[in-house]
């Protein structure tokens, strides 16, 4: 826990020798609650077959790294191939044609030229070689429409980041549209649900400690609006929360309300005999020791106190060694 008040609530009325003398006064200290977090990643994108066909090749696995634009499974249609040639062979008849038509033109022009031949049978010729152009140019389009679903049977990773899953094995069927792989990427974050009736003490940006023994501390970045079965949910930010595992589990602890409390130095504290002890100033001007009840460790900015549960009360003079 981190109390708020850290210097104010304890005021420093005397010293003598080593030993220092503190007026006991409450300070206000955040309530926890303890919560599993799940390492979420910020994007989850299905890397998708544009085209059905068979999967010849398949580049990665659960775990691989994959930057944005890598090639991570080819897929072919057998049928696109038959069709290419057949699109091919169109444009060479319809070319060779063409080409007649033009002769056949150009012999026309020679012949009305020199008065033997007709103006129609000149516009018929310049007619067909005109509707064989077209039929060219939409030869070639319809190749290039062939040639581009062959290029989409390339499989490419819609972002940078890791592979959570591939549900499809080399040498199989796939559809249009059907999931490759999916693509985790954008960082991670921590993703917790709070029993409802602390969503209005969540704040964004207050301060959590994530872990147990090593702890490190993160902020609330997000409350979710929706309460889903009594839960509210939230999302957790801070470095190096994962970089491998999706949907680890992770101890936090969420403030989620303030209460006031006692604390003393931790050097003011003694055990002996099995009990925790503490110097008191008495009403007569002497020492005397009290016994005491120690909650919890609380870091503040001029060292780590612990909580009195009982034992003390406002006011009370304690000397610290």
């Amino acid at each position: 826990m981190r109390a708020s008040l850290p210097l104010a609530a304890f005021f420093l009325a005397a010293t003598s020798g080593m030993a220092a003398e503190i007026e006991i006064k409450p300070v206000s200290i955040a309530e926890t609650k303890a919560v599993f977090g799940r390492v979420e990643t910020r994007d989850q994108v299905p890397a998708r077959s544009r085209i059905g066909g068979t999967v010849t090749r398949l580049d990665v696995t659960e775990g691989s790294e994959v930057k944005a634009g890598d090639t991570i499974a080819l897929i072919v249609d057998d049928k696109l191939e038959p069709q290419l040639r057949a699109a091919e062979a169109r444009i060479r008849a319809l070319s060779a044609e063409r080409a007649n038509a033009m002769t056949e033109l150009e012999r026309a022009q020679a012949l009305v030229a020199r008065g033997a031949g007709t103006v129609q049978r000149v516009d018929q010729l310049r007619t067909q070689a005109d509707v064989l152009q077209n039929q060219i140019a939409a030869g070639e389009a319809e190749k290039a429409v062939l040639l581009q679903q062959q290029a989409e049977g390339a499989v490419k990773a819609p972002l940078s980041g890791r592979v959570l899953k591939v549900p499809v094995t080399k040498g199989g069927v796939v559809l249009p549209g059907e999931v490759i792989a999916q693509i985790g990427g954008g960082g991670f974050f921590l993703r917790l649900a709070l029993p409802e009736r602390h969503a209005t003490a969540l704040k964004v940006g207050d301060a959590v400690t994530i872990g147990e023994g090593r702890q490190k501390m993160g902020k609330l970045a997000k409350v979710f609006p929706l309460i889903e079965n009594g839960r509210v949910i939230a999302d957790i930010e801070a470095a190096d929360v994962g970089n491998y595992f999706v949907g680890e589990r992770v101890m936090v602890a969420v403030p989620v309300g303030r209460r006031e409390a006692l604390a003393v130095p931790k050097a003011a504290i003694t055990r002996r005999a099995g009990l925790d002890l503490v110097r008191i100033r008495v009403a007569d001007g002497k020492e005397g020791e009290v016994v005491v009840v120690p909650g919890g460790e609380i870091t503040m900015q001029d060292g780590a106190y612990i909580e009195v549960l009982s034992g003390l009360r406002a006011g009370d003079k304690v000397i610290v060694p």
